[in-house]
Order: C-alpha cells, then sequence, then structure tokens
C-alpha cells in the first residue's frame, strides 16, 4: 500500500472524491444550516415543517497542488511515469498538497415553534482531511538519481503528511433568541476511520554509484491506526474502535444597517485511535539496490516503508480534528420593486485553528425568482487565488445546487486526467486543483404558519431554551416584540 509520500503524493491528484466550499453561505439550504448552527433552513408562512435529503448524499470536495511538483506527480497519476520537468536540486524547494471531503448521507431537520423559531436536526456524515509537503529531491530520486551528482545530500526528503477519515454523527439545535440574535449548537459523536501521519525531521543519502545502490538514512516519526495492506471496505463500517466527539457554535447578529454578522467555531474536537494503533520513532539506515533500474520507485517504497516502521511500538493517542473559527458578513440588495431580482454578497474569513491554514472568501450570489447563480472568489495565505460558480433551485420547500469554487483549474484536471491531455499535463502554474459540490433536499409535512394566517387554531408554544435564557438575563418577556 504504497501511502509513504515518497511515492503516495500522486494519489492526492487522482482520489475521486475531495471539503471546504464557500458558496453556500447565506442561502438557507439544509447543508448550510447543518455546516452553520446558526443559519435557519425554514421560512415561517412559506415553507413545509419537515425538511430531508432523502439519503440522497449532499457533498464538497476539494484538493490543491502547489510548487514544482505539479508536473511530475500529474505524469505519474495519468501516464505512469515520472518525468524531473520544473525540479530544483539543492535549494529548499517544496510543493504543498491538500485534500478534503465532506458527505452528508443523512440530513433531517425540523421547525419545532414560532417563539423563537427554534430548529432541531440530525445528520450523518463523512469527512476526509489530508495534507502533506514534499520536496523537489524527492520526486527527482523518484525519476532519476543522475541529477544527484555533488554530495553531501543532507535533509532534501524532510517531508511531511497527515490523513484523517472519520463518520461523524450530529444532533443541531437553532434558536432565534431576539428579532435580531440567533444561536445555533452542533453536538458531534466521532467514529475514527483511518489516520496516518509521517515527519522525516532529518535524511541522508549517499550514492555507490559502482554497485548502483544508495544508502537511505531517515530521522522522524510515524503514526498509522490499522496494519498496512489489510485496511478492506469493511473497516470503513462505523465502529466504536475510535471514539471522538467535536462541538461547532454559531451565532448571527442583524445590525441596524441590515447586515447580517456571523461567526461560527466549527468542528473543534478529537479522535482517540484504538490501544492496537502504531507509533513508530525511526532513526534507521537502509541500502537500496538497483538505484536507476526500472524498479527504482518499488525498491525505494520498499527500503522508505521498512525504516519508518524499524520503531513500530503499539499504543492509543489522540489526535484533534480540522477546527475553524469563521467570521461573516452579509447584506442583501434588491433590485426591482416587485423583490424579484436579489444580490446577497457575503465576505468570509476563515482561520484553521490547529493548523496555519487561513482563506478570505467573497461570495456573489444573483438570485431571481426561485433561480439563483453565485460567482466565488478566494485567496488563501499561500497566495491561491480561486474563483467558482455554483447553479441552484432554490423554492421554499425544494433545493438542489451544483458547482465549483475552482471551476478552471477543475476543468483543466479533467482534461489532463480522462483526455489524457499533454498540454494539461506538462502545464505548469501556481497551483493545480479541483472542486466539486452538489445537493438536493426538500421539505414536507404541514406548513409553517403564523397564528393570524392559520389554517388551524394553535394551542399556544413555549419559548425556546436560549430565548428563556435571554430574557432571564436582559429582564425581558415575550409581550415585548424581542
Amino acid at each position: 500500500m504504497k501511502n509513504i509520500l515518497l511515492a503516495f503524493c500522486f494519489l492526492f491528484i487522482s482520489l475521486a472524491s475531495f471539503g471546504q466550499q464557500f458558496s453556500q453561505y447565506n442561502t438557507g439550504t439544509l447543508y448550510d444550516a447543518f455546516e452553520n448552527p446558526s443559519q435557519a433552513s425554514f421560512i415561517p408562512d412559506s415553507s413545509r415543517q419537515f425538511a430531508f435529503n432523502f439519503f440522497i448524499p449532499n457533498f464538497n470536495s476539494n484538493l490543491y497542488l502547489t510548487g514544482n511538483g505539479q508536473v511530475p506527480l500529474k505524469n505519474r497519476a495519468f501516464t505512469g511515469k515520472y518525468t524531473g520537468t520544473g525540479l530544483i536540486l539543492g535549494e529548499g524547494k517544496f510543493s504543498r498538497a491538500n485534500i478534503s471531503a465532506n458527505v452528508y448521507s443523512l440530513m433531517f431537520r425540523s421547525f419545532r415553534s414560532l417563539n423563537g423559531d427554534q430548529e432541531i436536526g440530525f445528520s450523518v456524515q463523512t469527512k476526509a482531511d489530508g495534507r502533506g509537503i514534499f520536496t523537489d529531491e524527492s520526486l527527482l530520486l523518484l525519476n532519476s538519481a543522475e541529477r544527484f551528482t555533488n554530495p553531501p545530500f543532507n535533509d532534501l526528503f524532510n517531508n511531511s503528511y497527515t490523513y484523517q477519515t472519520y463518520h461523524q454523527f450530529s444532533a443541531t439545535y437553532r434558536e432565534k433568541v431576539s428579532k435580531n440574535f440567533s444561536f445555533g449548537i452542533k453536538l458531534s459523536a466521532l467514529l475514527g476511520i483511518q489516520y496516518q501521519q509521517l515527519q522525516i525531521d532529518h535524511s541522508k543519502i549517499t550514492f555507490d554509484r559502482a554497485n548502483d545502490a544508495a544508502d537511505l538514512t531517515l530521522q522522524g516519526k510515524y503514526r498509522i491506526n490499522f496494519t498496512s495492506g489489510q485496511f478492506v471496505a469493511r473497516d470503513l463500517l462505523p465502529s466504536f474502535r475510535n471514539p471522538g466527539a467535536s462541538i461547532s457554535l454559531g451565532s448571527t447578529i442583524r445590525t441596524r444597517d441590515n447586515f447580517n454578522i456571523q461567526f461560527n467555531v466549527k468542528d473543534l474536537g478529537f479522535i482517540h485511535w484504538y490501544s492496537k494503533s502504531t507509533t513508530s520513532n525511526f532513526n534507521t539506515t537502509r541500502t537500496i539496490q538497483n538505484i536507476s533500474g526500472e524498479r527504482r520507485e518499488d525498491n525505494l517504497y520498499a527500503n522508505t516503508f521498512s525504516i519508518i516502521r524499524s520503531g513500530d511500538k503499539q499504543g492509543s493517542y489522540v489526535t484533534p480534528t480540522n477546527g475553524k473559527i469563521e467570521l461573516s458578513a452579509n447584506k442583501s440588495y434588491w433590485f426591482n420593486y416587485d423583490r424579484k431580482l436579489k444580490y446577497s454578497p457575503t465576505l468570509i474569513l476563515q482561520k484553521e485553528i490547529f493548523y496555519d491554514g487561513y482563506t478570505a472568501a467573497l461570495v456573489n450570489p444573483f438570485q431571481y425568482n426561485n433561480l439563483v447563480g453565485t460567482l466565488t472568489t478566494s485567496v488563501n495565505n499561500y497566495g491561491l487565488f480561486n474563483a467558482g460558480l455554483q447553479f441552484m433551485v432554490k423554492t421554499p420547500n425544494v433545493e438542489f445546487y451544483i458547482g465549483s469554487d475552482r471551476v478552471i483549474e477543475t476543468a483543466n484536471l479533467f482534461r489532463a486526467g480522462v483526455g489524457k491531455s499533454d498540454s494539461q499535463i506538462n502545464k505548469s502554474s501556481a497551483f493545480t486543483g479541483a472542486d466539486f459540490f452538489l445537493g438536493f433536499s426538500l421539505k414536507f409535512g404541514n406548513v409553517i404558519e403564523h397564528p393570524t394566517n392559520a389554517n388551524f387554531i394553535p394551542m399556544g408554544e413555549k419559548p425556546g431554551l436560549f430565548k428563556r435564557m435571554w430574557n432571564s438575563v436582559f429582564h425581558r418577556n415575550d409581550n415585548d416584540g424581542t
């Protein structure tokens, strides 16, 4: 199972499902409500009481690859061969890979009370998150050892990657506490599927040209929660072997100028990997034979795998989930008197809690009646600029959307992979990327009606938990209009 970064990195390019995307912000879709806990998904006097995806997966997926490794890894992924095009020896150049996926297999949400706009929901989703850094020299060695001519070769292969997948079972509660403030919470039980981490801190290679061999030394740390080569399809099923928990909190404030300010803390949690997981602290040298032969890649992999597993010890450990902090501002503008054409931009700032990543995005949805077209632009701390498009059909009781937050890069990668386009495979740019998302849900049940519009006489409703706390703190009652 070639998951060691030296031979593993190209897999980031060829995965079928890659989860962060911004186009759903403030759309009021079922997906938006589960990802942003303070977001409402029902419209009183228009929506029906229950929302459900009927087990049709709602998902988003994305990946990107930066650096000089783009062309060699695309060639390896799509043609089966490495190339040394663009790779630089001895200047500390590296490439960065990132991949994430978020798939909701079940989403159900219910409107509970007009007094506080209370909504509760349940969801089942599967998430994946991976990131890696690998040097130009790692790919050069996989392509050929001929360019390694001026020793010493120290710390040229200091690569790293982390990959984690898990199931997430969640319950959400959202309430409009006052006319200008809403709050939501999402509590989740996590069941880990896979975890791998490799960190190479020091490396050295010495070539024996006469014998077509090389001595490779690596020092670092490796973690894995399963036995390599023995992971099978049934291991994807939920089990309590690797339990965890997470929490998401969200709040929305409506200002006097009709701006919606939203603050979220998302997926702040942990997973406890079971006692038969493996940790290896390695500092070992192996001799690689046939360093220039046709089986060069297999020989490199076998020896690298042997090194990083040389210090194996079983034991449990705890890892964090990829939590994020987000702040957004949104305002709607109507362009005609009959309120058919609306522009509702959202500015989003996002920071990863446990990693160095941060992103700024501007979401520009244009809505005409029930049709919505969205242009999304974003830039992250690595200087990567993305532009995406979304098409949505959105009524009070039906929603369908499809799109990509990296339209051009996704199209280029598709042409490279499916059409085997040499121009796209050998094209070097700021980054190689792909992004795709799709969603659908329906609402059913009785129409949510205010008492003045109701077809039946309501029996009375109690305020929600958050509103009772709000009234207690600010000494208000339910008759003051708040």
